[in-house]
C-alpha cells in the first residue's frame, strides 16, 4: 500500500534546488578563498556591517526572520501532509497482489456505469477523498427512484473493480430538457 501513497515531487524539487544552489555558492567562495582568489559573489562586508549593526528588534530583521521561517513551515507541512492519490488501489485475483488503476479510469468507468441507467443521458464523476460523485442528467421526473438507481450501478460497478478501501458514493440527479 506505501506504493500507491503520493509523493510530494515539487517541494523536494525547490528545497533540492535552493540547497544545491546554495551549497554550490558555499563551496565556489571557500575554495576560491582557498586559493587565495576570493570570489566576492556575496557582499560579505557589507552583510557583516549590517548584522553588527542591527538590532534584534528591528522590523526588517523581525520581517526576513518571520518570512524565512514561514517558508521553511511551509516546507515542513507540504512534506508531511500527504497528496491526492493518483492512483486507486483495487485487488487482483492474486490475494498477494494489489494494483492501482488512475483515479480518472475509475471515475470515468463509474460515469459509463451511470449512464447505463436507463432514462439517464449523461453522467460526470468525480473522486474526492473516499467519496465518489456521481452527477447524473436526465429528462424524467422522478428524481428518487433515478438517483437510487444510478446508486445502484455505480455501487455495483464499484465492488467489481473490488478497491482495496471502501468509497462513498454520493450521487446528484439534475433535470435536463
Amino acid at each position: 500500500m506505501r506504493a500507491f501513497r503520493p509523493r510530494r515531487r515539487i517541494p523536494a524539487v525547490v528545497a533540492g534546488l535552493l540547497l544545491m544552489l546554495l551549497s554550490l555558492l558555499v563551496a565556489a567562495e571557500t575554495i576560491s578563498g582557498l586559493v587565495g582568489r576570493p570570489l566576492r559573489l556575496v557582499p560579505y562586508d557589507g552583510m557583516l556591517a549590517w548584522a553588527s549593526a542591527t538590532l534584534w528588534s528591528n522590523p526588517l530583521f523581525l520581517l526576513a526572520s518571520a518570512v524565512v521561517t514561514l517558508l521553511g513551515l511551509a516546507l515542513l507541512a507540504a512534506a508531511l501532509v500527504p497528496g491526492r492519490p493518483g492512483m486507486v488501489p483495487v485487488r487482483s485475483g492474486d490475494p498477494g497482489l494489489i494494483i492501482g488503476l488512475r483515479t480518472r479510469t475509475v471515475a470515468r468507468a463509474l460515469a459509463h456505469a451511470a449512464e447505463e441507467v436507463p432514462g439517464v443521458h449523461g453522467a460526470r464523476a468525480r473522486m474526492r477523498g473516499s467519496t465518489v460523485v456521481v452527477t447524473a442528467a436526465t429528462s424524467g421526473w422522478d428524481k428518487e427512484r433515478f438517483g437510487t438507481e444510478v446508486r445502484d450501478a455505480v455501487l455495483t460497478r464499484l465492488a467489481a473493480m473490488e478497491p482495496v478501501e471502501p468509497y462513498r458514493v454520493v450521487v446528484n440527479v439534475k433535470e435536463t430538457r
